[in-house]
Order: C-alpha cells, then sequence, then structure tokens
C-alpha cells in the first residue's frame, strides 16, 4: 500500500491522530510534550499516535500529506488541524475543546 494511502486511512479511521515525535507517555521534542499535554487537559482518552522516528516513510509521507512542513501534527475527524502553535491557540481560544466535542465517544 502506498504510504499516502496508510497515512489517509489512519488520518480517517481514527477520531484524534497525532504524528509526532516520540509517543504520548515519552514525547521526544517539546512541540510534540505539548500538543499531548493539551489533549490530555482536555480529557482526550483515545490519541491514536504515529511516531515519525520510527519510519522514513511516515515522516517523509506526512510533510507531503498535510503540505506542511513540521510536525507535530494533529488531525480531528479527519481534518488537519495543525501543528503545535496552532494547536495552543485553539486550545487558548476554546476553539479546540469545541471541535473536540464532535469526536464519537
Amino acid at each position: 500500500m502506498d504510504i499516502q494511502e496508510v497515512i489517509k486511512q489512519q488520518v480517517t479511521t481514527h477520531p484524534v491522530v497525532v504524528y509526532m515525535k516520540g509517543t504520548p507517555a515519552a514525547p521526544r521534542c517539546g512541540f510534540s510534550a505539548n500538543v499531548i499535554n493539551i489533549l490530555n487537559a482536555l480529557g482526550v482518552k483515545d490519541i491514536f499516535s504515529v511516531n515519525i522516528l520510527e519510519s522514513d516513510d511516515i515522516r517523509l509521507g506526512i510533510i507531503e500529506y498535510a503540505n506542511w512542513p513540521t510536525v507535530p501534527q494533529v488531525y480531528i475527524n479527519g481534518e488537519f488541524i495543525g501543528g503545535s502553535d496552532i494547536t495552543t491557540e485553539m486550545y487558548q481560544s476554546g476553539e479546540l475543546k469545541t471541535l473536540l466535542s464532535k469526536v464519537p465517544a
């Protein structure tokens, strides 16, 4: 299966997806840790995470998929939300909480 198809499947079959450096339990960069901390603060229990450090195909493929040069990348209900800065801004404004309220429990 093509890496773009793999990514599309991951993004569309899980309500909350984070492509990050490391794992939610052990983030490997501050930006990834920030995104996980925000999602945890909002009570998100089911985070599907992909450690981009484990696969060059995923690491390069996700940049192409979103046309976004950095990680972490957050997807909610199949929609690309953004990286750490955008996630932080949406959290502070309350927009992220509203968006997450539409995620199936």
